[in-house]
């Protein structure tokens, strides 16, 4: 099969014609591939940090967001069979630790993730335990339900913190940022502010729904402009997406006494950050975001996607064949593009 693998410990992909198409232990299922998403995990590897360094093995083949068809399945599968339409979970697991059996497998010990620890998707084939396996509802289209994955990261992050009714702030408006402001607004959020380094990220944002943004480069200024609007407050709700010290310790500013902080963004490198005034004399409620619940945000998703409330055209900006590999990649590091989808077979 074709595949993109990383073929030395350094920058890029390769493209491989002639890849061994995986074979389906008893309990997993073979999908073809037919449109996959790039994310930042995915350009960590391409661009080989000091972080894809210490995890990723050279030789794997990459991608985790997805959308395919069931080619073949195992002799003890008894779910799903050929010819569904599918996405997968990316984070396996044996499903016998305390996480995994109190419903919180998605922090289970011994995850997996597919595309890190085992190959991935950016390939004709992809094959995952039958408990992954995700039927893709009729109506969502190929190109939404390739990039589930980080949908689920913006809804489990936004339903972690009950926005219903609150005000919200999002520092980050990259990929999973947008699609939060979104889900944040479907989710019944009173208002939205935003906060991005990027005018035309944050032009975004606010077509999508927030009341209005700031530019992050413009110093702490708008701290006090959002707790103006806030009551005087701040904001009931802090979604940090950004990874950035400062959007910690600024979001953190911004956030009402007794207020609730998800956390998605990943700092490069450990932070100084005051947790005396910030979380302990604010009282605040932190919540470490990682992954997706699975399945509740799976099915969060769905509800949410049929609803017609959420507005993903404007964050899927570019698809492109899996032939044209740099060009994607490049699209999206420039930030020419935001979510950037290939198309695999079909």
């Amino acid at each position: 099969m074709r595949a993109l693998f990383k073929h030395h410990a350094g920058t890029e992909l390769k493209f491989d014609a002639a890849r061994p198409k995986p074979v389906c232990g008893a309990r997993d299922v073979l999908i073809r591939v037919s449109k996959v998403g790039i994310c930042g995990t995915d350009r960590h590897i391409w661009e080989w940090d000091t972080w894809a360094a210490g995890r990723i093995p050279v030789g794997i083949v990459t991608g985790h967001e997805f959308v395919g068809v069931i080619e073949e399945v195992g002799s003890a599968v008894t779910k799903y069979k050929p010819g569904l339409r599918v996405s997968a979970e990316g984070h396996t697991t044996a499903w016998l630790d305390y996480n995994a059996r109190t419903g919180n497998a998605h922090i289970a010990a011994d995850t997996r993730i597919i595309g890190v620890d085992r190959d991935g998707c950016f390939a004709d084939y992809v094959c995952v335990p039958e408990e992954n396996v995700w039927p893709v509802h009729p109506n969502i289209p190929d190109k939404v339900a390739a990039v589930l994955d980080p949908l689920g990261n913006a809804v489990h992050t936004v339903m972690a913190a009950g926005v219903s009714a609150k005000t919200v702030l999002i520092t980050g408006v990259g990929i999973i940022g947008l699609m939060a402001v979104t889900v944040a607004k479907a989710a019944g959020a009173s208002r939205i502010f935003c906060t991005d380094i990027d005018p035309r990220r944050l032009a975004l944002a606010k077509k999508l729904g927030a009341v209005e943004v700031f530019d992050a480069r413009q110093g702490d200024g708008w701290v006090g402009e959002v707790r103006k609007a806030c009551r005087g407050d701040g904001p009931d709700v802090l979604l940090e997406m950004s990874g950035a010290a400062s959007s910690f310790d600024l979001g953190f500013r911004a956030l009402r006494n007794g207020g609730t902080a998800a956390l998605l963004g990943i700092p490069s490198k450990p932070l100084v950050f005051d947790w005396n005034q910030h979380v302990v004399f604010k009282g605040a409620t932190v919540l470490g975001i990682n992954g997706r619940k699975m399945f509740e945000t799976w099915y969060q998703m769905e509800s949410l996607l049929l609803s017609g409330r959420l507005e993903l055209d404007d964050i899927i900006t570019h698809e492109m064949p899996i032939e044209n590999f740099k060009k994607a990649f490049e699209t999206m590091i420039c930030g020419d593009g935001i979510k950037v989808v290939m198309s695999v077979n079909g």
